[in-house]
């Protein structure tokens, strides 16, 4: 049972560091631009809805998100993906709902819904792996040598 196991994290590894550079990286980037907008005008993905229950201006608001992405990037990064999987999917899904009420963007909702999966999934594989990886002798995290 337990050759089964580490089979199938082997199976698995790639996926969960695939997904947790992607889900780590993008956020941050995302996150930075929000000071800057580089990339494009954040405030525009803001609906109209949000922007009236909002108590401070979009721009604001967008720092603020800003600052949020780059803790849940940089915590995914450093290894806490079993949690801020779940972080990064439950804010991927409200920014997804957030951009289907302003009646456009509705492609970027759609990418942004399949990234809620993707964190969702990150979330769960990193159960397996930050959980194997933890509790793994100190041995195991040494690259093995080559005679």
């Amino acid at each position: 049972m337990q050759e089964e196991n580490v089979m199938e994290e082997r199976h698995t590894a790639s996926a969960y560091w695939a997904l947790r550079v992607a889900l780590g990286v993008v956020p941050i980037v995302a996150g930075l631009d929000k000071f800057t907008n580089l990339l494009t005008d954040w405030a525009q993905y803001l609906s109209p809805l949000a922007q009236r229950l909002l108590p401070i201006s979009p721009g604001a608001f967008m720092r603020a998100a800003g600052v949020v992405e780059i803790v849940v990037g940089a915590a995914i990064l450093a290894g806490k993906a079993r949690y801020f999987g779940f972080v990064a999917a439950a804010w991927l899904a409200a920014i997804t709902i957030d951009l289907l009420t302003t009646g456009h963007f509705l492609d970027i909702a759609a990418r942004d819904a399949v990234l809620a999966v993707a964190a969702f999934a990150l979330g769960r594989l990193a159960q397996v792996h930050e959980r194997a990886h933890a509790a793994a002798p100190l041995s195991a995290h040494r690259p093995a040598t080559v005679p």
